[in-house]
């Protein structure tokens, strides 16, 4: 097979899943409204079940849910058998996956969520198959073709389960008026979470931050830098940013020091500043764009105000601390 003949053969197989996939509307009816509404009053766990590649989605949807806040697990219906189904209480919901919705291993969990009276939303193909009759919500797939050579091989099929799962996940962040800020609470570590953490999150503040009086001397200065180890000097008058002193600006004066020397006449008036929802990601590109070390943080109130309040101070090292990038 010529290797030009791949790109192809890809293509093809790809714009057969684009065409099959936009068959996910016929699910978007009134089951998926109440299936919606029982997870968004769901009083206990969501609970998804799956067998094989279907056991694979609800997993991902599993994980999808508890990302967001959503108590939720995947129970695997052939380990339930030996003992898992006692995690699974009366005031929980059972979601389970079955392309076909005739996998034999559903059985006794179905049996079980029955007898217990647990609500179990069923997301299969066949209107007739064992998961759906046992269901007290039915979510029915559409038939779609399969995109490989022979036509058979679970892909569209597990493609246009895995995007109904999302839809119900997206649907519930949007009524549970799920945010960024909340999306980090869940994500404190990794590539989303320091995506995600603010300026005020990184930044230093109270006693730790160098700070002094626009009337202190040349010496008071140097001696807060030295303390704080930050390689600046914010000068304030009034509780308000006047401007800032860097360890550069100090050691030039060195040579021109005395006792009278003010530090109004060598220190940068109306020093940058970002407000304190500024994405860390965004300060550190000022910071490399500036070509600076540190940044004045100052609440949003503020931010826009000629005279503006000191509420933090960010250094390049905590950023690259926190994995900032």
């Amino acid at each position: 097979m010529l290797k030009k003949k791949y790109i192809s053969i890809a293509q093809k197989a790809a714009n057969l899943q684009i065409s099959e996939m936009r068959k996910i509307k016929k699910v978007f009816n009134t089951s998926f409204k109440y299936a919606v509404d029982l997870i968004l009053s769901c009083k206990g766990k969501v609970i998804f079940a799956g067998v094989g590649k279907s056991g694979l989605i609800a997993r991902k949807i599993s994980a999808t849910f508890s990302s967001v806040g959503i108590p939720s697990f995947f129970c695997d219906p052939a380990q339930a058998l030996h003992g898992d189904m006692g995690q699974i209480e009366k005031k929980d919901i059972l979601i389970i996956f079955s392309y076909s919705g005739n996998t034999s291993e559903l059985s006794n969990m179905l049996r079980y969520a029955n007898r217990y009276r647990i609500k179990i939303i069923g997301v299969a193909s066949k209107p007739d198959s064992l998961l759906l009759k046992a269901s007290d919500i039915k979510l029915l797939l559409p038939k779609v073709k399969e995109s490989d050579v022979t036509g058979m091989v679970p892909t569209t099929s597990t493609s246009i389960t895995m995007l109904l799962g999302d839809c119900l996940a997206t649907t519930i962040m949007h009524h549970k008026n799920f945010s960024k800020e909340k999306f980090k609470l869940f994500h404190p570590g990794g590539n989303i979470g320091n995506s995600l953490l603010l300026a005020k999150d990184i930044m230093i503040t109270g006693k730790k931050m160098p700070i002094i009086n626009y009337k202190k001397n040349f010496k008071t200065a140097l001696r807060i830098m030295n303390e704080k180890k930050l390689g600046i000097v914010i000068i304030t008058k009034n509780k308000f940013i006047k401007g800032i002193v860097t360890d550069g600006d100090l050691r030039r004066e060195l040579k021109n020091y005395s006792k009278e020397t003010n530090l109004d006449k060598f220190m940068t008036k109306n020093p940058l500043v970002v407000n304190e929802n500024m994405t860390a990601s965004k300060a550190l590109g000022i910071m490399n764009e500036k070509k600076i070390t540190s940044l004045l943080v100052v609440p949003d109130k503020y931010y826009k105000k000629q005279n503006k309040i000191l509420k933090g101070i960010i250094h390049i090292h905590f950023l690259l601390q926190s994995g900032v990038k």
